[in-house]
């Protein structure tokens, strides 16, 4: 039932981070340069309160310093990244296991 549920959301996670590589890819056709949206500025271009909510979460539930280096270090990276790296993540704990028996083996 779990590995269902992590390969669809896996698979929406990678749609998403599809969608946002091939508008990183049209903005630097269009300005002939390489543009790399970060996860910090596309986060604030949709809600900027819930990213100042999510940093009072993060630091009075959990440490204050997971905030600095850890989270602002992932808001740092392209959007794209951040979701692919998330996306393959689902998709690798969503697998089907292997029988111990292998393939061809009787049981």
């Amino acid at each position: 039932m779990f590995h269902f549920l992590f390969r669809v959301i896996g698979l929406f996670v990678l749609a998403f981070a599809l969608i946002l590589a091939v508008l990183d890819i049209t903005r630097s056709i269009t300005a002939s340069a390489i543009i790399l949206t970060p996860l910090y500025e596309a986060w604030t271009s949709v809600s900027p309160q819930s990213l100042q909510s999510a940093q009072e979460a993060v630091e009075s539930w959990v440490h204050p310093i997971l905030w600095d280096p850890i989270v602002l270090f992932l808001l740092k990276l392209p959007s794209w990244l951040v979701f692919w790296i998330s996306a393959m993540v689902l998709l690798w704990f969503g697998q089907k296991r292997e029988t111990p028996y292998g393939r061809f083996a009787s049981r």
